[in-house]
């Protein structure tokens, strides 16, 4: 390494860093505090408290996104402006970019929390949040990337470390994937529809939604490992040469693995085996990354049982290969035909946000505290007792949702000697879970008790210290590595960002291009059915209440062909039912029943049963765990959009007739009237104009038209 003799003299920016720290720790807090409610909501469904923004449906995409964007996200940008800072030996390029971003991100992730327990979504999973959030998201992510570029272009530091190709893999695919899953068409200032329909929306939003995990709660991460374990254990990583390897095999590789969530669906079969063999190749990156970051404690493994930092850092990265092992095995057709719609997903994705990403940022929290406040650690005792609990929380966690998950699949799949289903009723699989529920709400209290004794250790940490808001340090202008003739190829685009970047870009975009544009360009991808019709204006005002109360959080709407579902639900789901589906609701988690062929004859109940059901769903299901929506009895309809919604729906390719929106409110009218003359038949007396009725509408249109289409055939 060759050094200028200039020597400049300069200050880190801790303070963005503390901000950032504490929002890490207060979201934690929040996050998994309503976490654990909805863990306990699935045990008595009392706790829903009978009221719109405490419902299980409307809280469980809030935990998400609080875990997911505020707790994780707010730790990533922690570590990446700490370690970002001293890897290039330079202050961040704008203060005001930093403090841009960080009030920005904050206000986003206040109006995730005001606007999704009000219903106002998209329901597209860990994408949940209206357009005008959206451009939000992309403004502020452009903000850091440009904070982040400008800092990496005027380093001291010529060559760039490991961890700084990881943030910049992050920056460019998360913009690209938010950016390309976000299109969509508003109808009103919180009210939008997807770009894209039923199947193709289905592929774009795992795509995102797999490589959201895979680029906002994997990649970043593993910047952050390899520069905080190295820290904390005070030894160089393991080894430079499995770094590159880990870091571009991982990046081509992992955004292919999204059809891997829907496999058996209506997807295109080559799309799914496209996604599930790159899901299988993923292990080998993945498991590259976990055994640089553990063998990197090689020779301080005595270090590693008095320090608690290091216990969590150990943990985390056996989390991440346990999830990383799990994912490509969940890929397999076999395995996956058991776990889809389970709480087996539950638990590998528990195993990798609770260990991985928690126990990460609280290594992280612990090693950059005492430093920041210039003190030591208030007790190591704790950290100890927060290392204990959050294990034995994990462990707690995950192994009843295994259960349970096993559990389900069986029962769900299960025949008599006579050839019949063992358990007809689905309920008798919910019922079936109750204990293991109230075991994993047991195992979350335990975690959420390691962070409450965490936070009240680095609170003591921070006022037995004196924080630095800005750290002096010196470095010459520039650092330069020892240049060989032959250079290593690597050791050229390590010291060129831009050309990392773009190559990033490229690598990350194939993946992609070649899943996604088919399913546009190629007709015979989504083959068209006769019979599909578009939907009533009282069913897509109908439809819009179902995605308001998040009723996709618990039921799906795809029939998988197995003997099993057919058997149970009807026919299974074909492509083109879903062509006027903006957004889809294939559903990833069978809490309730499938709902795909609920308006069929195999299926459909009466009006009245889903007017009693959804004033109390334990009148027509005893032990049910769904919450009441007495509300929806009580809501009067608002239909002054409905003709914005048949415009936009027009303008995305749903063949309503021109002018249509001029008639729909009469037609709207009628059938709703004839819903409630139906009502009345079992002495159920409502108006035409509550929410209610649109709902059942929408219920009773479900899997018609195939059905219909089957009828035809057969004439």
């Amino acid at each position: 390494m060759e050094h200028n003799t200039n020597i400049e003299k300069f200050e880190y920016d801790n303070a963005i860093v503390r901000n950032f720290l504490i929002a890490t720790v207060v979201f934690g807090v929040i996050g998994m505090l309503v976490g654990l409610l909805i863990a306990f909501q699935l045990v008595f469904p009392e706790l829903n408290f009978g009221i719109p923004i405490t419902t299980f449906s409307r809280l469980r995409p809030l935990h998400t996104n609080a875990v997911i964007f505020a707790f994780v996200g707010n730790g990533i940008f922690a570590g990446v402006y700490y370690s970002l800072q001293r890897l290039l030996k330079t202050r961040m390029y704008s203060d005001t970019l930093s403090k841009i971003h960080f009030w920005g991100w904050q206000l986003i992730i206040l109006s995730a929390a005001i606007t999704l327990p009000l219903g106002y979504t998209t329901s597209k999973e860990y994408a949940e949040l209206e357009w005008p959030i959206d451009i939000a998201i992309t403004l502020i992510w452009v903000v850091f990337g440009w904070n982040m570029f400008a800092t990496i272009l005027k380093r001291r530091v010529e060559h760039l470390y490991v961890a700084i190709w990881f943030y910049i893999a992050t920056f460019i695919t998360v913009a690209m994937l938010h950016v390309v899953n976000s299109f969509e068409l508003p109808v009103s200032f919180l009210k939008s529809y997807s770009w894209y329909a039923g199947v193709q929306d289905a592929l774009v939003q795992w795509w995102y939604g797999h490589n959201a995990v895979a680029f906002f709660l994997t990649t970043p991460y593993l910047g952050l490992m390899y520069y905080f374990v190295p820290k904390a254990a005070e030894r160089p990583v393991y080894s430079y040469k499995l770094s590159i390897v880990h870091f571009w095999a991982l990046i081509f590789i992992y955004i292919w693995a999204g059809p891997h969530h829907l496999l058996y669906s209506a997807l295109p079969d080559w799309a799914q085996s496209l996604g599930a063999v790159f899901s299988v190749m993923l292990i080998a990156p993945s498991w590259g990354g976990m055994l640089n970051g553990l063998l990197t404690l090689r020779g301080v493994w005595d270090k590693v049982k008095v320090e608690p930092i290091l216990k969590f850092m150990v943990v985390a990265l056996t989390g991440y290969g346990m999830a990383t092992f799990e994912g490509p095995m969940l890929s397999l057709k076999n395995v996956n035909a058991i776990s889809h719609f389970t709480d087996w997903t539950i638990a590998h994705a528990h195993v990798g946000g609770l260990a991985w990403n928690g126990f990460l940022t609280f290594g992280m929290l612990y090693w950059l505290i005492p430093r920041m406040w210039r003190t030591n650690l208030y007790s190591k005792k704790l950290a100890d007792f927060h290392f204990w609990i959050g294990t034995l929380g994990v462990v707690f966690y995950a192994i009843p949702m295994y259960w349970a998950g096993f559990t389900q699949s069986f029962m769900w799949k299960e025949f008599t000697q006579e050839g019949f289903l063992k358990y007809p009723n689905f309920l008798e699989t919910v019922t079936a879970l109750k204990n293991l529920y109230l075991l994993r709400g047991i195992g979350g209290l335990l975690y959420f008790t390691g962070v409450i004794v965490m936070v009240y250790n680095l609170i003591k940490t921070a006022q037995n210290g004196n924080f630095l808001a800005n750290e002096s340090a010196e470095a010459p202008a520039l650092i330069r590595f020892h240049e060989e003739k032959n250079e290593y190829w690597h050791k050229w685009i390590e010291k060129r960002p831009v050309q990392m970047l773009i190559v990033s870009f490229v690598l990350v975009a194939i993946g992609g291009i070649i899943e996604i544009i088919p399913t546009f360009l190629v007709k015979s991808n989504i083959p068209t059915i006769s019979s599909v019709k578009p939907y009533t204006p009282l069913e897509l005002e109908g439809r819009d209440i179902y995605i308001r109360e998040g009723c996709y959080v618990c039921h799906s709407q795809m029939v998988r062909p197995f003997r099993s579902e057919t058997e149970r639900y009807g026919e299974y789901s074909k492509a083109g039912e879903f062509v006027y589906d903006h957004p889809f609701q294939w559903g990833s988690k069978r809490t309730g029943p499938d709902l795909a062929r609920e308006g069929t004859m195999k299926l459909r109940k009466p009006n009245a049963w889903h007017y009693t059901h959804m004033l109390d769903p334990r009148l027509t299901s005893p032990n049910s765990i769904m919450p009441p929506y007495p509300w929806l009895l009580e809501n009067t309809l608002d239909i002054s959009k409905t003709p914005d919604k048949i415009k936009a729906m027009r303008k995305l390719g749903v063949p309503y007739p021109e002018g249509y929106e001029n008639q729909c409110i009469d037609d709207l009218k009628k059938q709703a009237q004839q819903i409630v003359d139906d009502l009345k038949k079992d002495n159920i007396r409502t108006t035409p104009d509550k929410e209610i009725i649109a709902l059942i509408a929408y219920m009773q249109r479900l899997g018609v038209d195939i059905s219909m289409d089957k009828k035809q055939a057969s004439k």
